[in-house]
């Protein structure tokens, strides 16, 4: 169902996959620094040519964890994934700012982000919370932030135009 041509509404996100995503989220908030970046270094370790995405790294030298540009940015991207995760049977759509969304979709076009990228970021993240709350880890947890992950992915896709 469609609101506004843009809401992509949220079927598929269950009670029970909220509450692993909110209890995760939460006990991973506190590392959100650190994990962002581990997040981005998974990325460029599956797909070191992704660092041709990203106009701060082409032409570095520095070596990634080092790069100024890179945590804050990881950061920022790990976040709002997490946050967009949590609130999205809440808000019934993934929920990031209509104006960031847009900005995301263009941004995302402008570069060549293609499916292939946004695969291998869902891998990524999908390791690194399985490697932040292992006690918690579990294949309906996997499903959940798979799940959350796909809708924020649909929603920036909607957008991705010039």
């Amino acid at each position: 169902v469609e609101k506004k041509g843009r809401t992509l509404q949220v079927t598929a996100f269950t009670e029970e996959q909220e509450a692993l995503v909110v209890k995760s989220w939460s006990s991973m908030k506190k590392n959100a620094g650190e994990l962002g970046l581990k997040f981005f270094l998974k990325i460029f370790e599956i797909a070191p040519s992704a660092k041709n995405l990203f106009s701060f790294l082409k032409d570095s030298d520095v070596p990634l964890e080092q790069n100024p540009k890179l945590k804050p940015h990881a950061v920022t991207v790990f976040v709002m994934t997490c946050e967009s995760a949590v609130q999205l049977r809440k808000v019934g759509k993934a929920s990031v700012k209509e104006s960031s969304l847009i900005h995301l979709g263009a941004t995302h076009f402008k570069y060549g982000v293609v499916d292939e990228h946004f695969e291998v970021t869902k891998y990524a993240l999908l390791e690194i919370i399985k490697e932040a709350v292992p006690e918690m880890w579990s294949p309906e947890m996997k499903n959940a932030w798979g799940e959350a992950y796909d809708q924020l992915v649909a929603a920036i896709k909607k957008e991705m135009k010039p």
